[in-house]
């Protein structure tokens, strides 16, 4: 508590100090070329949602004004939740824990959709992710200027190679003209502590400006034991040059470590209910449970060797019996704990320049370190003797082992590097009506990826901490180094005719994949994804009275991962080569077009959309996610999706806006799962896509005056599937959020701006299932691949310089 107390204290003294200032939006305004980017500006202070005016395809934009009404530290993929079409669920209250953290697009999940930082990409920030890093660790929240959304088709030059579905742009705060300190400090449930402090430099002579920031989260679970927290730094310094351009140099840093919640499955939740978690408070249980599941599949082997006969049966563990303690049904209802820490460095520099009066050019250099361990301390791997402890001694047998054991619990990670640099280059000429560009992106990745076990005690209390990075492995089962290498294109033109605008392109990759197996059996060979030619087209004519109508038309590919787990590299040798010369990848082709009307404090936009995916490639899980088996990689054929969007935002007075969104998505398989034979596997065909309301509707109040600013919003979502054959699904929910605040204004001297906000997530309590398909998807049956969401917790903050 002294550490905490002291977070907060020094966050207090920064708010009281802090005079200047926060830096207006219209500091934050990006550029809104349609084919460069998707990014849009708010055009009126206070916009809740800017709903992509101007634009040839369905794309909206949440500022930072809107990040500032959520509790400090959320994720800005939970202020994209209200927008039509987007599902994002997380088990924790911020929208930041990475195990749970889910995102998809009209049906397309996280992996196929692309994600960009100021334009460098962060792949599909897939937990695990081997080609990038989440949006949680890249930047502080509160550096973020707006967050962009293109639910059929991201812009041409978009830096991914996964955007089957869509895009989310991210761009960050450039650094303020004033030099200014801003700071928060908050406090809530779960001894939840969130401290932050900026520090802008302000113009110190020549267009010379940055800024310096701090972020540090700290929570305990809501349910069970252990804690997440994480420890992050941003750092950005820009050279104006004036009308000939700029160059910016940036430096992020974050150490996220955080415990883990329990994956659920409806046999679990019905037996010990939602809010069954992990055991990390009792080691003693963890080792008991797992002693008698050995000695149960002892027993079990003993007697399908001999005939059914136990007679002569030894158990490996003396005294433990072969029943569960009581409220256990299996040795999957509760490991002892597990954890993913995750620590980064991401950094570049972009150069813009005005070359001539048509001529202007952008190129981005980026590199991206990323240190990293998932861990389970597993019932399913004993530690032998002679394994050694963290303090590098030898761990004897234990006294009520028979089999040599020292422990029948191990410690098991998948442990990741990523060393990736690259280039993205932007040439664009201006010639009146008429925008040409091209451009390209190289990038070269190394991704390194090994599967180890380290060996636990049999004793009162744990000799390892699943928060630390661990050493002293005594077993590794498989070790791979993965190589990525993608080349990628773009020409786009937009012609502007006033009334109508007509922009079209198109994109061209190569990505080439090298797996080298360096340790275990899983596969070493490669593989490519190719296509020269990925065109898009779009339209826009503007009716007069602020109304447009829009349309867009869109190809796109996805090319394969370098992974152990994950992609074409994760299954066996033999698989691979199997597959290796036939296997194709994922496209989609999407269709969508609708209006837009903005009139006074009114903006309506409605789309429909239609999309033909083709090659859709899935993993069928192989038993529980903790034994680690390879997944299945199997060609499923195609999907059809079709569906609507309505989104509207209306200012009814200066401190009172409303903003609501409907969207419908019908997403269907159409075809069966049949082996390479023809033989019929799985009847898929017609089934709804896992993981994919039908129904999406989000509505949400805000009021600020200036000096009293409240916020209130609901989000209702329909069933969603998590088995491919639809036998099984998580109900409907309705979840509301709501906070309130009071910022002090014109008293002058130091109190300036001080502001203090209350908040509540979870206003109803609602128990639901949150996140799915955290182990992956089955066929039908229940799975052990649920989330339970977090119950309503409160937040009270305390803010200046925002």
């Amino acid at each position: 508590m002294t550490y905490r107390t002291w977070l907060l204290s020094a966050a207090s003294i920064i708010l009281v100090a802090s005079a200047a200032d926060a830096q207006t939006i219209s500091d934050q305004a990006q550029d809104t070329a349609v084919s460069s980017g998707d990014a849009a500006a708010p055009d009126a202070a206070g916009d809740v949602v800017v709903l992509g005016f101007g634009q040839t395809r369905q794309v909206q934009t949440v500022s930072a004004i809107d990040m500032e009404r959520l509790t400090p530290g959320t994720s800005p993929l939970k202020a994209i939740a209200k927008l039509p079409g987007v599902n994002f669920q997380s088990a924790d209250a911020f929208g930041a824990y990475e195990w749970s953290t889910r995102i998809s697009l009209r049906g397309f999940n996280q992996n196929q959709l692309g994600f960009t930082l100021d334009g460098v990409p962060l792949g599909d920030m897939s937990y695990g992710n081997v080609n990038g890093l989440h949006i949680s660790r890249a930047v502080i929240s509160e550096n973020l200027a707006s967050t962009t959304v293109a639910q059929g088709a991201g812009a041409l030059a978009t830096a991914s190679t996964s955007n089957l579905g869509g895009t989310i742009q991210f761009v960050s705060r450039k650094p303020s003209d004033e030099a200014d300190l801003a700071a928060s400090g908050t406090y809530g449930s779960n001894d939840t502590i969130r401290a932050f402090v900026r520090a802008d430099s302000g113009d110190l002579g020549g267009g010379l400006k940055g800024y310096l920031s701090y972020g540090h989260l700290t929570t305990d679970k809501w349910k069970g034991f252990g804690s997440q927290r994480q420890h992050q730094a941003n750092a950005k310094l820009v050279k104006d040059f004036g009308d000939r351009g700029s160059i910016t140099a940036f430096v992020d840093f974050s150490d996220r470590r955080e415990n883990d919640y329990q994956d659920l499955s409806y046999d679990i939740i019905a037996r010990r209910g939602l809010r069954s978690d992990n055991i990390s408070d009792n080691y003693p249980l963890a080792l008991q449970i797992a002693k008698v599941y050995q000695n149960q599949a002892a027993r079990s082997a003993f007697a399908a060797a001999n005939n059914g006969s136990t007679t002569g049966f030894v158990a490996p563990w003396t005294g433990a019996g072969f029943a569960f303690p009581s409220g256990f049904g299996t040795v999957d209802d509760a490991y002892y704990d597990a954890a993913g820490l995750r620590r980064d460095w991401l950094g570049g520099v972009t150069f813009d320049a005005k070359l001539t009066p048509v001529l202007s050019v952008v190129s981005t250099s980026y590199y991206h370190h990323n240190k990293g361990q998932g861990s389970w301390i597993t019932p399913y791997s004993p530690t032998p003797a002679g394994a050694l402890g963290p303090d590098g001694t030898a761990l004897a047998v234990s006294s009520t082992s028979t089999a040599g054991l020292a422990s029948p619990l191990g410690y098991r990670t998948t442990e990741y590097s990523i060393d990736r640099a690259g280039n993205l280059t932007r040439l664009a000429i201006d010639t009146g009506a008429n925008r040409l560009e091209i451009g390209g992106w190289y990038e070269s990745n190394t991704f390194n990826q090994a599967r180890r076990f380290y060996g636990m005690n049999d004793g009162a209390t744990a000799n390892r901490r699943a928060l630390d990075f661990q050493s002293n492995a005594y077993r590794t089962q498989f070790d791979g180094k993965y190589d990525t290498e993608t080349l990628q294109y773009f020409v786009a033109d937009t012609l502007d005719l006033g009334a109508l605008t007509l922009n079209g392109g198109w994109k061209g990759m190569r990505v080439r994949n090298q797996a080298t197996l360096r340790t275990g059996s899983l596969v070493a060979g490669r593989i490519e994804a190719r296509d020269w030619f990925l065109p898009q087209v779009g339209v826009l004519f503007r009716l007069g009275g602020g109304a447009e109508l829009f349309a867009s038309y869109t190809a796109n590919m996805r090319a394969f991962v370098s992974s152990a787990t994950s992609g074409p590299f994760a299954t066996t040798q033999a698989g691979f080569n199997a597959i290796r010369l036939t296997l194709k990848p994922e496209r989609s082709k999407t269709a969508e077009g609708g209006i837009r009307l903005r009139s006074n404090g009114l903006q309506l936009s409605a789309a429909g959309y239609y999309v033909d995916f083709s090659n859709r490639l899935l993993s069928f899980s192989n038993g529980a996610g903790i034994i680690g088996n390879p997944p299945t990689l199997n060609n499923v054929g195609g999907v059809r999706s079709y569906g609507a969007e309505l989104a509207a935002t209306y200012r009814v007075a200066q401190p009172l806006t409303l903003f609501g969104s409907y969207s419908y998505t019908k997403a269907t398989y159409r075809d069966d799962v049949r082996s390479a034979a023809g033989v019929l596997l799985q009847p898929t065909k017609g089934k709804t896509i896992v993981d994919t309301p039908e129904h999406m509707a989000k509505g949400e109040v805000v009021y600020d005056d200036g000096r009293l600013f409240a916020r209130a919003g609901g989000d209702y979502m329909s069933k969603r599937y998590f088995t491919y054959l639809n036998d099984q699904s998580v109900a409907g929910r309705v979840l509301v959020d709501a906070s309130i605040g009071y910022r002090l204004k014109n008293v002058g001297g130091i109190l300036e701006g001080l502001a203090i906000e209350g908040s509540v997530t979870n206003l109803n309590d609602r128990k639901y299932v949150s996140t799915i398909g955290t182990n992956g998807y089955t066929a039908s049956g229940d799975n052990q691949t649920l989330l339970a969401g977090a119950p309503r917790q409160w937040f009270v903050t305390l803010r200046r310089g925002f």
